[in-house]
């Protein structure tokens, strides 16, 4: 009977969250001790299926079957043991809801006490929420604590939970007199199509709730209608929401963030550049997920890709310490959209298939969407032409759906980019020219400008290079706002590619891009750079200087993992005569990667480590490193064996 009643305290004790992922052990275990229980009836509860988490959680199967078939005194004197052990003001809620639940009969007053009661996770505050107001006897009241209640369900990450509270608030009737009360169940609403839904229709719930609140609630919603702006491409509307709405008792850091965006989508970039680097700075000790979220937002438009990586970063972190649920997508969302900007491409993946995840269990369509276009652009880089057409399919699939101009340009460009990497540039230059010029097709404000320099490439390559110019004056306006730190280098490289005809001026330019790229970083682009440069002078016959450039292409390609761009490259390098060491290898040398197989190869012909490395543009550590993965490889103990193995390898596969 002591491991059924461990059982009982464990399953009463879900009751404070019943969709969370478990109970606090210490909880159960202070209401088990209290109760006389000792470390076998644990013992017996274990075997009868409850499980310890190494997170100090108890997780229990079946428990809501268990919690119905005991007696209601037996659950309220489990309600009670749980009740009496938590103590803490981190429990007072938790502790508030089993006294409620233990008790006889329904308490108003304590239904007050819970309703006040803060600090807990949110999706104990909105069991709290609810169950408070069930017992309150005013209408209003009652609907004020079940809008409180769908917040903390939203930032929990359960919608449906949201849309039920919803559900009950509406049937109050039309609550006219209650605007507060109807301006944060429009807010939520709103909050909710913003991540899964057609946001035209959540700007307008957001409109309506930036009316009706009082601040900050009317910030936010305000902000809101501003992010579904953003996702619909509607720089008019954006600029509109986050200027309308006056500047009284805003904190510095929101009016920065109001002022920053609408003159950076402007005319005037240099002031909204320093008031959103005001947003950045004040961030340096915030915790809340919401406002380190909008603080990498600010870093993005002001063009510091790398603080809204870390802002990202912090999100993550402070969103799963807060059992944020709803902003854990959000903050992936961000950080593989920053990784992506600054060249992070294996990053990106990663939190863009982490990102894929989050949003499907938090119900986040929209969200989802992006996660897809981001994963389309990385996959651009090195695989199939199918997987790149998949992840674009279906951030398209919701874009469409849900009037996502941003994931629906983002999941074109990478689709364009990808017919680039297989050398189909008229196809590239086809779906690029709509999005990034005049007319109805237009890409989003925020991302087609970084699409200019994939559409100067492909229409160069397809013979079409006045289609681009217009384009090119467009940009160059653009970087000189400062939006990107990589595009000054990418400008100059378009600038290169359209004067092919003048040797000189694109020369300088060439040069002038690689320059840029060395201050800047970002390898997948001085890689392109690098590759279209070797391209140019084998073309303007200057074998020599080309195949030095396209061997340091191919190598940048595959350092940053673009195997499709490399196998393009390789061919540009025979074409010089130069036959590339990643050529199919034969036998044993075939286990090696292609980095391995390259520094195999120069060692078996003589050259020292440091030698190695100044050819394949990396470190004598990094070489060396490789050279001893290779030698316990194939078995071999020093160079000379290595020299022997792949002279003899090679040779046997020669016809």
């Amino acid at each position: 009977m002591s491991g059924r009643t461990v059982l009982l305290l464990a399953a009463a004790a879900y009751e404070s969250d019943p969709e969370g992922s478990g109970v606090d052990a210490g909880l159960v275990l202070r209401a088990a001790a209290a109760a006389g229980l000792g470390a076998d009836a644990l013992d017996a509860a274990e075997r009868a299926g409850l499980r310890r988490d190494p997170d100090g959680r108890l997780r229990l199967p079946g428990r809501r079957r268990l919690y119905e078939a005991v007696q209601p005194e037996r659950r309220r004197a489990a309600h009670r043991l749980l009740a009496a052990a938590a103590t803490g003001e981190r429990q007072r809620s938790v502790g508030l809801l089993h006294r409620s639940f233990g008790a006889a009969y329904p308490d108003p007053g304590l239904g007050a006490e819970l309703a006040a009661a803060e600090g807990a996770p949110h999706g104990e505050r909105c069991t709290a929420l609810a169950h408070a107001a069930g017992l309150a006897e005013d209408p209003a009241v009652r609907a004020e604590w079940l809008v409180a209640a769908a917040d903390h369900a939203r930032l929990a990450g359960r919608p449906h939970r949201v849309r039920e509270l919803l559900d009950q608030v509406g049937e109050f009737g039309d609550l006219a007199g209650f605007d507060a009360v109807r301006g944060r169940a429009a807010l939520i609403r709103g909050l909710l199509a913003l991540r899964d839904g057609p946001v035209a229709d959540a700007r307008e719930s957001l409109l309506l709730a930036a009316r009706l609140c009082a601040q900050p609630a009317a910030l936010e919603a305000r902000l809101g209608a501003a992010e579904a702006s953003w996702a619909l491409g509607d720089s008019e509307g954006y600029r509109e929401a986050v200027e309308h709405g006056g500047r009284a008792r805003l904190a510095d850091s929101a009016l920065d963030y109001r002022v920053g965006m609408a003159a950076s989508l402007g005319e005037r970039a240099g002031v909204g550049r320093v008031a959103l680097r005001r947003v950045v700075a004040r961030s340096a000790g915030e915790r809340e997920p919401g406002v380190l979220l909008r603080a990498g937002a600010a870093a993005l438009v002001a063009g510091d890709v790398d603080a809204a990586c870390r802002l990202g970063s912090r999100a993550l972190a402070a969103a799963r310490d807060r059992d944020a649920g709803a902003e854990l997508p959000r903050a992936l969302e961000l950080l593989a959209y920053g990784e992506l900007r600054s060249g992070r491409h294996v990053r990106a993946r990663a939190h863009a298939e982490e990102g894929v995840r989050a949003a499907l269990a938090a119900g986040q369509r929209n969200v989802l969407a992006h996660q897809h276009a981001v994963l389309a652009l990385v996959a651009s880089l090195d695989r199939d032409v199918d997987t790149v057409a998949r992840h674009a399919a279906a951030a398209q699939h919701v874009a469409d759906r849900h009037g996502l101009v941003q994931a629906a340009t983002l999941a074109q460009w990478a689709l364009a980019r990808a017919d680039l990497a297989r050398g189909d540039a008229a196809r590239a230059a086809a779906r690029l020219g709509p999005l990034i010029g005049p007319g109805p097709r237009r890409g989003h404000f925020g991302i087609r400008m970084l699409a200019v320099p994939c559409l100067v490439e492909a229409a160069v390559l397809a013979g079409e290079p006045g289609g681009a110019q217009a384009a090119v004056g467009e940009f160059t306006v653009w970087v000189e706002r400062g939006h990107d730190p990589l595009a000054p280098a990418q400008l100059a490289r378009c600038q290169a590619l359209l004067s092919a005809s003048d040797p000189a001026t694109a020369e300088s330019r060439f040069e002038e891009s690689l320059a840029r790229h060395e201050r800047t970083g970002g390898d997948f682009e001085r890689a392109r750079t690098l590759a279209l440069y070797g391209k140019w002078l084998r073309r303007t016959r200057r074998p020599a200087r080309a195949r030095a450039l396209l061997r340091d292409a191919l190598v940048a390609f595959e350092r940053c993992g673009a195997t499709v761009w490399a196998v393009q490259v390789a061919a540009e390098l025979r074409a010089t005569g130069e036959s590339p060491d990643d050529s199919e290898p034969p036998g044993r040398l075939a286990e090696l990667t292609p980095q391995q197989l390259r520094i195999a190869r120069r060692v078996a012909k003589g050259d020292t480590n440091r030698e190695v490395a100044r050819r394949l543009s990396v470190s004598p550590r990094t070489v060396d490193h490789h050279l001893r993965n290779v030698f316990d490889r194939l078995g071999v103990r020093s160079r000379v064996e290595l020299a022997r193995l792949v002279d003899r390898t090679e040779a046997s596969a020669r016809p």
